[in-house]
């Protein structure tokens, strides 16, 4: 696993680094840098699998890189002093906000999370980031029905019909949705908020039926969970 670390001040930047390498051994390999300019270009140079992002960077904001890494293929994590600011990354789907100054054994518990994310869910995006040409948007997530895995991406089904394609895999989208994300066949995640029941078709198939009068197939592996999510009897 590769990760990058943007800090601006020298010795916190240090820090980061020897306390990372420390706590990752051979797990990761890790690289700083001081500023956005320097992040963007490493970001688009190389292949990284997670970030640990300063928010305030010699005076520049560090949403700018925070709404283009949401979006991106690797998981973000912020280290910052502005804690104020912890559920507005939250809501744009990081994994963990460590307030600084951070005690080593909080900055490793942040590190566990970016090096098996498989393993946690933060559950605080409320935005999910999708790359543009004229830049990064922000969807909304109550208004996603749906996202379908599409081989290393995913495919967002939105209220108004449109779709959207994000750059992370479904298996590394779940990390940070919210609850109301649940699987309903290896192949999607539905929102339970526009789900109206669920209906057992021929062959003993499964199918979610949506707000909208859509369906959506049902794994028996996830039959029970589902009748437990939407209160239904067995």
């Amino acid at each position: 696993m590769r990760i990058l670390i943007v800090e601006d001040e020298l010795l916190v930047r240090q820090r980061l680094l020897r306390l990372c390498t420390e706590l990752a051994g051979a797990r990761a390999r890790f690289d700083a840098v001081a500023d956005l300019e320097s992040a963007g270009d490493r970001l688009q140079r190389n292949v990284y699998d997670g970030l640990l992002l300063d928010l305030n960077l010699g005076g520049e904001d560090g949403f700018e890189l925070l709404r283009s890494a949401v979006a991106g293929r690797y998981h973000c994590v912020v280290v910052s002093a502005h804690r104020e600011r912890a559920l507005q990354a939250f809501e744009h789907g990081v994994l963990d906000f460590v307030p600084k100054p951070f005690p080593r054994e909080r900055l490793g518990l942040a590190l566990e999370r970016l090096l098996d994310v498989g393993r946690y869910r933060s559950g605080g995006a409320r935005y999910l980031g999708i790359w543009r040409a004229q830049g990064t948007a922000l969807v909304e997530l109550a208004d996603v029905l749906w996202i379908r895995a599409d081989g290393d991406y995913s495919q967002l089904r939105l209220l108004n019909g449109r779709s959207e394609l994000h750059d992370k895999p479904l298996a590394s989208l779940t990390a940070v949705l919210p609850p109301d994300f649940v699987r309903c066949h290896r192949s999607y995640l539905v929102n339970l908020r526009h789900v109206r029941t669920l209906h057992a078709g021929s062959g003993s198939r499964y199918w979610l039926v949506l707000n909208d009068g859509a369906e959506l197939p049902v794994g028996r592996a996830h039959v029970a969970a589902l009748r437990g999510e939407l209160a239904l009897a067995t």
